[in-house]
């Protein structure tokens, strides 16, 4: 299925994280395997329950030219059996133990989780660490799957002018980075992915020195790593995985744009996109101005939206985007839906005038006070989903973070001034470096009567 985030919920959700270090690090353990096995342990023991997190640190892009959807196939493909399990067997029997299980796939990992009663963590991480290793593929099996995600492609995509939107928007945006290519796939290669290309990049990847197991609720440390020691332990690194390296961005020299004309479209939207920098390792700080960016700008309480939507009734919905945590340059958005009578090229302008004004004002200091207060509240809450807690290491330790940015991250985001924000704007906010779209019903280029929320423009992320 193809997921993506709803624009009201956008803003908030980038700027929430863990709570700061000092609340954390006694919940967080992390230690490595003899065999290159990177575990994460977050203790909460209020309720009998347990998550398992296996990450592996490939994604999308790192598939091989003419072989786009590869890494989103092999996790269908490893619900499908291995030596000792048969197809559908693993789900089964999780669900059998009161279970939830499921995985999903992005441009930077694949990521397979159970969440489960406490004592059952022996069964999933036994029943994990055989599909790690065991993987057992016959062609009808392969067939028979291929066929799904076509499907899946034909209903979550084709079938959805949006999706087939932002696809063009990544196209145009990366020129040589591999994020210009969609997570499931483009349709023609699709269709040839074949038994070899799903084995040679299981035996490549699926590895423990390429995978991270995050563990989170109802254990401690010591249990946990006498458990991983049992199941993970012994199977052998792939000594023959090289460094992570993919093809890179050259310099943007000048601003892209595109029109979409579609006839099922009923709510037309101009979304624009910055190439931007990601959360490195030890260096966030740009990051977190960008953050706390879309944040000053984004949702109901942003600029965007109290100009183009309360003040001037260009449009009925505004908003921007920006999610830091990736393993290459990613994206600054903004985007807007026109009120009735409203051209997309009026609400454009509309949009620049705002983004222009912003610059030369500069940051309000009530404003990012008020968004930081709301950052925090945000972490306290955050404290109280080991699920989530759990996606956010795991997330960003496949994306070249560690354990200890993670922790920092809170800290930095309440650090970062109103200056080193606006320097962050006015680099990333460049049009030279943007790709500007449009999409709309056939020769129309009005606004309509919409609902006040539409989807974002955002790269996806793909589970069963």
């Amino acid at each position: 299925m193809y997921l993506r985030l709803v624009a009201g919920a956008l803003a908030l959700a980038v700027v929430t994280g863990p709570a700061r270090a000092a609340d954390t690090a006694d919940q967080v353990t992390d230690f490595k395997l003899d065999n290159g096995l990177e575990v994460v342990v977050i203790e909460d023991h209020r309720a009998p329950v347990v998550v398992q997190m296996v990450w592996y640190k490939v994604g999308a892009a790192d598939e091989q030219p003419g072989v786009s959807g590869i890494a989103h196939f092999l996790e269908h493909l490893m619900f499908k059996g291995t030596d000792t399990m048969k197809a559908g067997e693993f789900s089964a029997t999780v669900a059998a133990n009161g279970g939830s299980d499921n995985a999903f796939t992005t441009q930077d990992y694949t990521a397979y989780f159970q969440r489960v009663a406490a004592d059952r963590l022996p069964l999933m991480m036994k029943m994990e660490s055989d599909r790690m290793t065991h993987l057992k593929l016959t062609p009808d099996v392969v067939d028979t799957e291929r066929q799904v995600i076509l499907e899946e492609r034909a209903m979550r995509i084709d079938s959805n002018p949006q999706a087939l939107f932002g696809e063009q928007l990544n196209a145009a945006q990366y020129l040589n980075s591999p994020y210009g290519i969609p997570v499931i796939g483009w349709r023609q290669e699709m269709e040839k992915l074949s038994l070899k290309e799903a084995t040679d990049f299981y035996h490549k990847y699926y590895a423990p020195n390429d995978a991270v197991l995050v563990v989170a609720g109802d254990v401690t440390p010591d249990k946990v790593k006498e458990l991983a020691q049992k199941y993970y332990g012994p199977i052998p690194a792939n000594p023959d995985l090289g460094p992570r390296m993919r093809p890179q961005e050259p310099p943007q020299l000048a601003e892209r744009r595109l029109t979409m004309r579609d006839a099922r479209v009923a709510q037309p939207y101009v979304t624009r996109s910055y190439l931007a920098p990601e959360r490195d390792a030890g260096d966030q700080q740009k990051a977190a101005a960008l953050t706390l960016l879309s944040g000053l700008l984004g949702g109901t309480t942003g600029k965007l939206y109290e100009d183009l939507v309360v003040k001037q009734k260009l449009a009925v919905y505004a908003s921007s985007y920006y999610s830091g945590t990736s393993y290459d340059d990613t994206t600054f958005g903004v985007y807007g839906v026109p009120a009735p009578g409203v051209t997309l090229e009026q609400l454009e302008a509309g949009i620049d005038k705002v983004l222009a004004q912003f610059l030369k004002d500069g940051v309000n200091q009530e404003d990012l006070d008020r968004l930081k207060m709301q950052i925090r509240a945000g972490q306290i809450y955050d404290r109280d989903d080991v699920d989530g807690l759990a996606r956010m290491y795991g997330a960003a330790l496949t994306s070249g973070l560690t354990v200890k940015d993670v922790q920092d991250w809170p800290e930095i985001l309440d650090k970062t001034t109103p200056a080193q924000i606006l320097a962050a704007a006015k680099e990333v906010l460049n049009r030279d470096h943007s790709v500007t779209g449009y999409l709309t019903p056939p020769d129309s280029d009005t606004g309509t009567d919409a609902p006040a929320r539409v989807a974002a423009p955002t790269s996806g992320e793909l589970t069963r």
